[in-house]
């Protein structure tokens, strides 16, 4: 069997490891333990590798995301020889039922958010584990369900993140006119398995990246306040109306801090107001410093 290759990723915790050939067939797959991996008896067997923090099998790829405890320079070549061996043994990758290509009926809701612009579209299952923002068609390659969204021609932006999907909408068009279409869309393309999100593909924001367990531990400890407070008492509330907040930086010197808004947030008009009476008070109280000024720059 012809070599595996191995292809780095523009996330340094994720490498891919490709096939010649496609493994799966129309579906992906995500494991973030062993116990979720029962449709994969080799990512089960690639979760005794103590580093392994998730696995993603897709067309022609296995993904392995790593915990931080050692470097893929170190390992990569193992795996790599481990997923050979697996293979060439007539090992099987995944185990795809045939309940699992079936249709499975889902629920879509729309639901408003406080930007006029956008609504959220909620589904009643977990769409992706990671949130992923979109403005344009050509930002697309991780996500085939946003391309074919961006289709539609009053589709401007698309936000996705958990168990929803908000999208933006051109002022040109009202949502009365196009809510049901959307829904409908992603309704059914949900319901026929096919891929939301390649996680793996996903590239990592410089404002998100700050936030990751390997860097907060370098920041200075009033930013990592609060990144603490934002992710504690802010983003849930933002996560409800359909959007996401993630901290950029502080500024020690002029006590400004720069947030990323996303999704519902992002050009909201009464994102200014929840900022300043809202997000600045909040921790102008919590760090106990009245010079604080929160400023939004949208994703």
């Amino acid at each position: 069997m012809t070599k595996l290759s191995i292809k780095e990723t523009q996330n340094s915790a994720i490498i891919k490891f490709e096939f010649p050939d496609f493994i799966t067939k129309n579906k992906s797959y995500e494991f973030k333990n062993i116990d979720e991996a029962g449709e994969s008896p080799l990512a089960q067997q690639l979760f005794y590798l103590p580093f392994v923090k998730t696995v993603f099998i897709s067309g022609n790829f296995i993904a392995i995301e790593r915990y931080s405890i050692v470097q893929w320079d170190d390992v990569k070549d193992a795996v790599a020889e481990q997923i050979q061996e697996y293979v060439d043994k007539g090992g099987k990758i995944v185990i795809e039922s045939e309940t699992s290509t079936k249709k499975q009926p889902i629920t879509i809701y729309a639901e408003t958010t406080p930007n006029p612009a956008v609504i959220k579209f909620v589904a009643n299952k977990l769409l992706t584990t990671k949130t992923a923002e979109f403005k344009n068609i050509d930002e697309t390659i991780a996500s085939p369900l946003a391309k074919e969204l961006f289709k539609f021609p009053y589709v401007k932006e698309i936000f996705i993140d958990e168990n929803y999907i908000s999208i933006t909408k051109f002022a040109s068009i009202e949502w009365i006119e196009i809510s049901n279409e959307i829904r409908s869309f992603i309704k059914e393309y949900v319901e026929n398995g096919n891929e939301i999100i390649n996680v793996s593909l996903l590239s990592t924001a410089a404002s998100s990246e700050k936030q990751a367990i390997s860097n907060f531990e370098s920041l200075d400890v009033t930013s990592q306040q609060i990144i603490n407070i934002l992710e504690e008492y802010v983003k849930p509330a933002v996560q409800a109306d359909g959007g996401n907040i993630l901290f950029d930086s502080y500024d020690e010197s002029e006590k400004r801090v720069k947030v990323v808004l996303q999704g519902a947030c992002s050009g909201c008009p009464s994102s200014t107001f929840t900022l300043k009476n809202g997000i600045e008070n909040m921790l102008k109280d919590m760090l106990n410093d009245e010079a604080i000024k929160v400023e939004a720059i949208n994703g």
